[in-house]
């Protein structure tokens, strides 16, 4: 069974930076497509960004692009987002996602496993 483990998120102010990571187990994901999702409270799962394999193309999200780098490890089965210069708006839970696929791309529905989620909160 596969199953994934977030883990960095937290606290910081706006303008600094957090690194997400997700750690896959239970099965090889290294030829499968990964994202990141997030929710803020009241609102929908959205997407953030995604990584092929073996690590492009990228996609990312237009309110996180130059701000945001999703890459991974193929080797540890890692999967990690440096977030840099937050913004107030970026509070939410975030979530790792795994595809079947090479691709997993931008479409929520593109993926089969998900994580539990980290939050990651910036305050103004």
């Amino acid at each position: 069974q596969v199953q994934l483990s977030e883990s960095g998120g937290g606290l910081v102010q706006a303008g600094g930076s957090l690194s997400l990571s997700c750690a896959a187990s239970g099965r090889d994901l290294r030829t499968n497509g990964m994202g990141w999702f997030r929710q803020a409270p009241g609102k929908e799962r959205e997407f953030v960004a995604a990584i092929s394999w073996p690590g492009r193309p990228t996609y990312y999200a237009d309110s996180v692009k130059g701000r945001f780098t999703i890459s991974r490890d193929n080797e540890k089965n890692t999967v990690y987002l440096q977030m840099n210069s937050l913004k107030s708006e970026d509070t939410a839970v975030y979530y790792c996602a795994a595809s079947e696929s090479l691709v997993g791309g931008p479409s929520l529905t593109s993926y089969h496993y998900w994580g539990q989620g980290t939050q990651v909160t910036v305050s103004s």
